[in-house]
Protein backbone atom coordinates (compact mmCIF):
# COMPACT_ATOMS: atom_id res chain seq x y z
CA UNK A 1 0.00 0.00 0.00
CA UNK A 2 2.15 2.57 -1.12
CA UNK A 3 1.88 6.44 0.48
CA UNK A 4 2.40 8.33 -2.48
CA UNK A 5 0.77 6.58 -5.58
CA UNK A 6 -1.62 8.66 -7.86
CA UNK A 7 -4.52 6.81 -7.55
CA UNK A 8 -3.96 5.64 -3.72
CA UNK A 9 -7.22 7.55 -2.88
CA UNK A 10 -9.64 6.51 -5.45
CA UNK A 11 -8.44 2.37 -4.26
CA UNK A 12 -9.18 3.20 -0.85
CA UNK A 13 -11.26 6.14 -0.83
CA UNK A 14 -14.47 3.20 -0.75
CA UNK A 15 -12.81 1.13 1.56
CA UNK A 16 -12.26 4.04 4.41
CA UNK A 17 -16.00 5.09 3.50
CA UNK A 18 -17.39 1.74 4.87
CA UNK A 19 -15.36 1.90 7.72
CA UNK A 20 -16.77 5.37 8.46
CA UNK A 21 -20.32 3.61 7.86
CA UNK A 22 -18.93 0.89 10.14
CA UNK A 23 -17.83 2.71 13.28
CA UNK A 24 -20.78 4.98 13.01
CA UNK A 25 -23.82 2.22 12.43
CA UNK A 26 -22.42 -0.41 14.62
CA UNK A 27 -22.23 2.40 17.29
CA UNK A 28 -25.79 2.76 16.61
CA UNK A 29 -26.68 -0.39 16.52
CA UNK A 30 -25.62 -1.50 20.09
CA UNK A 31 -27.67 1.52 21.62
CA UNK A 32 -30.36 0.84 24.01
CA UNK A 33 -33.83 0.38 23.48
CA UNK A 34 -35.53 3.78 24.05
CA UNK A 35 -32.66 5.93 22.94
CA UNK A 36 -33.67 8.88 21.75
CA UNK A 37 -36.16 10.31 24.02
CA UNK A 38 -36.38 12.86 26.56
CA UNK A 39 -36.09 10.66 29.61
CA UNK A 40 -33.02 9.38 30.30
CA UNK A 41 -32.40 5.43 29.66
CA UNK A 42 -31.57 2.70 32.50
CA UNK A 43 -30.41 -0.69 31.37
CA UNK A 44 -31.42 -2.69 34.07
CA UNK A 45 -31.89 -6.60 32.41
CA UNK A 46 -29.79 -8.59 29.64
CA UNK A 47 -26.84 -9.69 28.42
CA UNK A 48 -25.20 -6.12 28.96
CA UNK A 49 -25.96 -6.05 32.86
CA UNK A 50 -25.42 -9.69 33.48
CA UNK A 51 -21.84 -9.14 31.62
CA UNK A 52 -21.25 -6.20 33.90
CA UNK A 53 -22.72 -7.60 37.35
CA UNK A 54 -19.90 -10.99 36.96
CA UNK A 55 -17.01 -8.50 36.17
CA UNK A 56 -17.91 -5.94 38.93
CA UNK A 57 -18.56 -8.58 41.68
CA UNK A 58 -15.53 -10.20 40.77
CA UNK A 59 -13.35 -6.96 41.19
CA UNK A 60 -15.56 -6.05 44.54
CA UNK A 61 -14.27 -9.57 46.18
CA UNK A 62 -10.54 -8.72 45.39
CA UNK A 63 -8.47 -6.64 47.85
CA UNK A 64 -8.91 -2.92 48.78
CA UNK A 65 -5.44 -2.04 46.93
CA UNK A 66 -6.33 -3.69 43.51
CA UNK A 67 -9.43 -1.85 44.00
CA UNK A 68 -7.08 1.46 43.90
CA UNK A 69 -4.71 -0.47 41.05
CA UNK A 70 -7.56 -1.44 38.99
CA UNK A 71 -9.28 2.59 38.61
CA UNK A 72 -6.01 3.85 38.32
CA UNK A 73 -5.02 1.27 35.54
CA UNK A 74 -8.45 2.61 34.13
CA UNK A 75 -7.21 5.86 33.42
CA UNK A 76 -3.16 5.53 32.70
CA UNK A 77 -3.96 2.53 29.70
CA UNK A 78 -5.84 5.83 27.57
CA UNK A 79 -2.72 8.20 28.81
CA UNK A 80 0.20 5.47 27.89
CA UNK A 81 -1.75 4.96 24.49
CA UNK A 82 -1.54 8.79 23.94
CA UNK A 83 1.92 8.90 25.15
CA UNK A 84 3.32 5.94 22.91
CA UNK A 85 1.03 8.00 20.26
CA UNK A 86 3.34 11.23 20.69
CA UNK A 87 6.83 9.70 21.45
CA UNK A 88 6.03 7.30 17.90
CA UNK A 89 5.56 10.54 16.14
CA UNK A 90 8.59 12.28 17.72
CA UNK A 91 11.19 9.64 16.88
CA UNK A 92 9.15 10.16 13.59
CA UNK A 93 10.16 13.34 13.68
CA UNK A 94 13.55 13.24 14.32
CA UNK A 95 14.15 10.72 11.15
CA UNK A 96 12.31 13.17 9.18
CA UNK A 97 10.09 9.95 8.09
CA UNK A 98 7.33 11.68 5.92
CA UNK A 99 4.69 8.54 6.18
CA UNK A 100 4.88 7.71 9.98
CA UNK A 101 4.91 11.26 11.23
CA UNK A 102 1.94 11.77 8.87
CA UNK A 103 0.51 8.53 10.16
CA UNK A 104 0.60 9.08 13.91
CA UNK A 105 -1.34 12.53 12.49
CA UNK A 106 -3.99 11.28 10.78
CA UNK A 107 -4.76 9.04 13.53
CA UNK A 108 -4.99 11.51 15.91
CA UNK A 109 -7.14 13.05 13.71
CA UNK A 110 -9.03 10.13 13.48
CA UNK A 111 -9.27 9.30 17.19
CA UNK A 112 -10.56 12.73 17.66
CA UNK A 113 -13.55 12.25 15.11
CA UNK A 114 -14.39 9.27 16.65
CA UNK A 115 -14.71 10.64 20.19
CA UNK A 116 -16.90 13.75 19.02
CA UNK A 117 -18.99 11.38 17.14
CA UNK A 118 -19.38 9.82 20.98
CA UNK A 119 -20.04 13.15 22.43
CA UNK A 120 -22.53 13.57 19.54
CA UNK A 121 -24.02 10.24 20.65
CA UNK A 122 -24.06 10.61 24.80
CA UNK A 123 -26.43 13.37 23.51
CA UNK A 124 -28.66 11.44 21.85
CA UNK A 125 -28.94 8.44 23.63
CA UNK A 126 -29.45 9.52 27.25
CA UNK A 127 -28.10 6.49 28.80
CA UNK A 128 -27.41 6.47 32.50
CA UNK A 129 -24.25 5.02 33.81
CA UNK A 130 -24.69 1.48 35.35
CA UNK A 131 -23.22 2.47 38.68
CA UNK A 132 -26.60 4.71 38.97
CA UNK A 133 -28.99 2.90 37.28
CA UNK A 134 -28.14 -0.39 39.13
CA UNK A 135 -27.90 0.72 42.80
CA UNK A 136 -27.64 -2.94 44.03
CA UNK A 137 -24.85 -3.69 42.01
CA UNK A 138 -20.99 -2.92 42.63
CA UNK A 139 -18.83 -0.33 41.99
CA UNK A 140 -14.96 0.48 42.67
CA UNK A 141 -14.48 3.73 41.09
CA UNK A 142 -16.38 7.17 41.80
CA UNK A 143 -20.05 7.09 39.60
CA UNK A 144 -19.57 10.04 37.19
CA UNK A 145 -22.06 13.15 37.60
CA UNK A 146 -25.66 12.89 37.24
CA UNK A 147 -25.78 14.06 33.00
CA UNK A 148 -22.40 12.40 32.16
CA UNK A 149 -24.27 9.90 30.22
CA UNK A 150 -22.49 6.29 29.48
CA UNK A 151 -23.04 5.53 26.01
CA UNK A 152 -21.03 5.09 24.30
CA UNK A 153 -17.71 5.12 26.33
CA UNK A 154 -15.35 7.85 25.66
CA UNK A 155 -12.06 6.53 27.05
CA UNK A 156 -12.21 3.51 25.20
CA UNK A 157 -13.09 5.38 21.89
CA UNK A 158 -9.64 7.09 22.52
CA UNK A 159 -7.90 3.90 23.58
CA UNK A 160 -8.52 1.79 20.68
CA UNK A 161 -8.32 4.67 18.49
CA UNK A 162 -5.21 5.21 18.89
CA UNK A 163 -4.32 1.46 19.69
CA UNK A 164 -5.21 0.06 16.61
CA UNK A 165 -4.54 2.46 14.53
CA UNK A 166 -0.59 2.30 15.81
CA UNK A 167 -0.65 -1.49 15.54
CA UNK A 168 -1.61 -0.61 11.23
CA UNK A 169 0.94 1.70 11.15
CA UNK A 170 3.81 0.22 12.74
CA UNK A 171 2.54 -3.26 13.16
CA UNK A 172 6.10 -4.39 15.09
CA UNK A 173 3.81 -2.31 18.19
CA UNK A 174 0.94 -4.25 17.84
CA UNK A 175 1.82 -6.62 20.79
CA UNK A 176 2.30 -3.50 23.26
CA UNK A 177 -0.83 -1.06 22.16
CA UNK A 178 -3.33 -3.56 21.21
CA UNK A 179 -3.55 -5.23 24.66
CA UNK A 180 -3.53 -1.69 26.02
CA UNK A 181 -6.73 -0.70 24.07
CA UNK A 182 -8.35 -3.90 25.07
CA UNK A 183 -7.36 -3.59 28.69
CA UNK A 184 -8.43 0.22 28.60
CA UNK A 185 -11.91 -1.14 27.59
CA UNK A 186 -12.61 -3.53 30.14
CA UNK A 187 -11.60 -1.97 32.69
CA UNK A 188 -14.18 1.00 31.98
CA UNK A 189 -16.73 -2.21 32.86
CA UNK A 190 -14.55 -3.93 36.22
CA UNK A 191 -14.46 -0.94 37.87
CA UNK A 192 -18.15 -0.14 37.10
CA UNK A 193 -18.84 2.61 35.02
CA UNK A 194 -19.96 1.55 32.31
CA UNK A 195 -21.78 -1.01 30.60
CA UNK A 196 -19.86 -3.78 28.15
CA UNK A 197 -21.99 -2.41 24.69
CA UNK A 198 -20.68 1.40 26.30
CA UNK A 199 -17.36 -0.18 25.60
CA UNK A 200 -18.25 -2.67 22.63
CA UNK A 201 -19.87 0.61 20.73
CA UNK A 202 -16.15 2.85 21.54
CA UNK A 203 -14.16 -0.14 20.20
CA UNK A 204 -15.89 0.27 16.91
CA UNK A 205 -15.90 3.89 16.76
CA UNK A 206 -12.10 4.57 17.21
CA UNK A 207 -10.74 1.22 15.31
CA UNK A 208 -12.79 2.23 12.01
CA UNK A 209 -12.29 5.74 12.26
CA UNK A 210 -8.36 5.81 12.91
CA UNK A 211 -7.96 3.39 10.18
CA UNK A 212 -10.42 5.27 7.44
CA UNK A 213 -8.17 8.40 8.44
CA UNK A 214 -5.12 6.52 7.82
CA UNK A 215 -6.66 5.24 4.46
CA UNK A 216 -8.05 8.92 3.32
CA UNK A 217 -5.47 10.97 4.37
CA UNK A 218 -2.20 9.45 5.15
CA UNK A 219 -0.64 10.18 1.76
CA UNK A 220 -1.75 13.83 1.31
CA UNK A 221 -0.77 14.44 4.94
CA UNK A 222 3.10 12.52 3.56
CA UNK A 223 3.64 15.19 0.87
CA UNK A 224 2.41 18.25 2.84
CA UNK A 225 4.85 17.26 5.86
CA UNK A 226 7.46 15.71 3.27
CA UNK A 227 9.01 19.32 2.95
CA UNK A 228 8.87 21.14 6.35
CA UNK A 229 10.91 17.87 7.62
CA UNK A 230 13.04 18.60 4.41
CA UNK A 231 13.35 22.15 6.40
CA UNK A 232 13.99 20.91 10.10
CA UNK A 233 17.08 18.42 8.38
CA UNK A 234 18.32 20.41 5.85
CA UNK A 235 17.79 17.51 2.97
CA UNK A 236 15.44 15.04 1.50
CA UNK A 237 12.95 13.67 4.31
CA UNK A 238 12.84 10.05 4.07
CA UNK A 239 10.40 9.23 1.49
CA UNK A 240 11.60 6.57 -1.04
CA UNK A 241 10.66 7.46 -4.47
CA UNK A 242 8.66 3.81 -4.69
CA UNK A 243 6.76 4.99 -1.76
CA UNK A 244 6.84 3.16 1.21
CA UNK A 245 4.05 0.77 2.84
CA UNK A 246 1.78 2.24 5.60
CA UNK A 247 2.29 -1.18 7.60
CA UNK A 248 5.32 -2.33 7.82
Amino acid sequence: MALDSGNYLSRHLPAALILVGVGAGGALWLAPQGSGGDTPVRVRDGASVSVYRSMTEAVEGAPHWLHTVLELASEASVALLALTLVVVWALAVRRRDAPVVAGTMMIGVGTVGAYALSEGLKLLVYQERPCRALTDAAAVAPCPELGDWSFPSNHTTLAVGAAVGLAVLRPRLAALVLPLGLAAAVLRVAVGVHYPHDVLAGTVLGACFAVAALLMFAPAATRLVAPLLARLGGGSPAVPEGGRPLNR
